[in-house]
């Protein structure tokens, strides 16, 4: 799965129609969560279909405090 991933990075690189989504998911840092406060996962990108059912507006955090929230990575993105 993570070399699929890998792939696709690479694949969009060369696109260029979607350089946002690869500047996103270069920062390991950053990540996005659901601001309903009821979310048990986060985001790498903001757009992940993860995040499609959320209601609330979307958060950028870090990886460092939702990982002190008990929050894991979603399946989507693993």
């Amino acid at each position: 799965m993570k070399l699929i991933s890998l792939l696709f990075i690479i694949l969009l690189r060369f696109d260029g129609t979607t350089a946002s989504l690869v500047k996103e998911s270069s920062d390991k840092n950053t990540v996005y969560v659901c601001g309903s406060g009821k979310g048990k996962r986060y985001h790498l990108n903001e757009n992940c279909r993860g995040l499609k059912s959320c209601s609330a507006k979307t958060i950028k955090t870090t990886r460092e405090q939702v990982q002190k929230e008990g929050k894991t990575l979603c399946g989507w993105e693993d």
